[in-house]
């Protein structure tokens, strides 16, 4: 399993994988002065819920390749016959793909504050914030690749089976942001991402079985 989750690692940040998600959230922070005006107070105030938003749609970029090419190469296959367990499997997943894309958009964030003018604390509870969200947005990715994998068109779908059900994760991890209540808020955050991680490996586990029927 570990060599498993290694190879993921390595194939998420092989062909600037990694590169493209940071890309892309810092994209979106760059355009988004663009959209609202440069009035740096109103950037502060929303710039929170901007970087979240934008490391939602980041986590989305890679759903097609988490699940869909070790089902098309027969690699799943070879794991089941050799009895092991497909919802391990997506575990194993999950931990790749956190640590090929959360560490980087953690770093850009850091960026991201800067072009919005966000204060060292906000910062702060931005980085603590996308600590815990991020591993349940992992898992969500995961079991959404697993439930489009084969699909013509996945990642069309992708978008709209993760986005809705991603929505707690971006309410309770832009609430945290507030001074007064945050703490409840990260609570929140917390226990949503506990259950994604808990509950995505064997959503995909089904999943991958299904596809492989």
């Amino acid at each position: 399993m570990l060599a498993l989750t290694l190879r993921d690692v390595r194939r998420g940040y092989a062909g600037g994988g990694a590169a493209l998600v940071v890309a892309f959230f810092l994209l979106v922070a760059v355009l988004f002065p663009f959209a609202i005006g440069p009035d740096a107070a109103v950037l502060a105030r929303v710039g929170g819920g901007v970087i979240w938003a934008a490391a939602l749609l980041a986590a989305l970029l890679p759903v097609e390749r988490l699940v869909g090419p070790d089902l098309e190469s027969g690699v799943l296959d070879q794991l089941r016959v050799r009895g092991v367990s497909l919802a391990l499997v997506a575990a194993c997943k999950v931990v790749a793909h956190w640590v090929a894309f959360a560490p980087p958009l953690m770093l850009a964030a850091v960026i991201a504050a800067g072009l919005l003018d966000l204060s060292g604390a906000t910062l702060l509870r931005v980085e603590i914030g996308l600590a815990i969200g991020t591993p349940g947005l992992a898992a969500l990715a995961v079991a959404t690749g697993a439930l489009v994998a084969g699909l013509r068109g996945g990642s069309a779908v992708a978008g709209l089976v993760m986005l809705p059900l991603a929505v707690p994760l971006l309410i309770f991890g832009a609430g945290a942001l507030d001074p007064v209540g945050g703490a409840g808020a990260f609570k929140l955050l917390g226990a949503v991402s506990l259950v994604l991680v808990a509950g995505a490996p064997f959503v995909a586990g089904a999943a991958m079985r299904a596809g492989m029927e």
